[in-house]
């Protein structure tokens, strides 16, 4: 089983992304920011994340280019899940490494695309 890690400071976005990716036979762990996804991955490496951007403490962007940092970061797929939908924060995003970008409010079959674009499913 593949392993996500949803990293939203929205407990409600987390608990939606859980059921759905759970649903795609994810095994799901959650992180409040950033700085508390970063140190979930120093411990184990996530096979996905899906980010969202504006966060207290640590962003989307901060901990994106902080997981590069981490031996074998870089190949983990990134799907940044957001409400920035301007093509500036996507520019960013992609350039800063993250694999595919999702507009809020999101559901399963959107969620499923872009998953099996990145090669999560």
């Amino acid at each position: 089983m593949k392993s996500c890690l949803v990293v939203d400071d929205s407990r409600v976005i987390r608990m939606v992304a859980r059921k759905i990716l759970e649903e795609l036979n994810f095994d799901v762990d959650e992180a409040e920011d950033g700085q508390v996804a970063l140190e979930r991955c120093k411990v184990k490496l996530p096979d996905g994340v899906l980010l969202d951007w504006n966060m207290p403490v640590m962003n989307g962007i901060e901990f994106l280019v902080a997981l590069q940092g981490i031996p074998g970061g870089a190949d983990v797929p990134v799907v940044f899940c957001t409400t920035e939908n301007d093509i500036d924060h996507i520019r960013e995003a992609i350039g800063s490494g993250a694999s595919e970008y999702i507009m809020k409010p999101f559901d399963s079959e959107i969620i499923q695309s872009k998953f099996v674009q990145v090669g999560l499913l």
